[in-house]
């Protein structure tokens, strides 16, 4: 059972014990299509999230600059690997320690362009929210730009405590600055590479 959201719709994650357990985050998309002699080179999509925590921390968790997270220690949130090509079946995923959500303020979920042409429309990604007990929430990037390389796609807010809401945006960047700026992050960007 899945419940896919629409643009700027906004839904309270379920808790059903003390704690919402871990949130897991799921980014898949498409691999190119053969044509005949040859296939498109392959889109890098990374996943990716600002973080602010209540004590107003900011950060990013994301594979350029090496930035994977921890569950153990803040921001509590922690991204899995890089899969270059779209291959893997498991996708990239970023995990939320449902023990901690108290201390985290607000993430934003992003996705970005790192190889390949902008084709948001050919990839056709989309990011799965999964939480025990609770039916998938589906965010489908089915919004196109393909003049930019940075997609916002939701945004987790604490709301109460122990739990989070969570808002659809799919809206396109030029980059991880004016993204920032959009959202009022304030952190300061430097260019890196994986």
């Amino acid at each position: 059972m899945a419940v896919e959201l629409k643009k700027g719709q906004k839904v309270s994650l379920v808790k059903k014990t003390a704690s919402i357990g871990e949130i897991l985050v799921n980014l898949n998309w498409d691999k190119p299509k053969k044509r005949l002699f040859f296939a498109s080179k392959p889109v890098d999509l990374d996943l990716g999230c600002l973080y602010e925590m209540q004590d107003g921390k900011k950060g990013v968790i994301q594979a350029l600059g090496k930035r994977f997270g921890s569950l153990q220690e803040p921001p509590y949130v922690s991204l899995d690997g890089d899969d270059r090509t779209g291959e893997s079946e498991g996708g990239e995923n970023i995990r939320i320690s449902g023990a901690r959500i108290s201390e985290i303020k607000r993430l934003l979920i992003f996705a970005f362009i790192y190889e390949g042409a902008a084709n948001w429309r050919e990839a056709r990604g989309v990011v799965t929210l999964r939480y025990p007990g609770n039916e998938d929430l589906i965010v489908r990037m089915d919004e196109y730009d393909d003049t930019q390389t940075m997609c916002a796609i939701a945004l987790l807010e604490n709301t109460g405590g122990n739990t989070m809401s969570v808002e659809k945006l799919v809206r396109y960047f030029r980059g991880h600055r004016p993204m920032d700026e959009a959202y009022g992050w304030g952190l300061h960007w430097v260019p890196g590479k994986k």
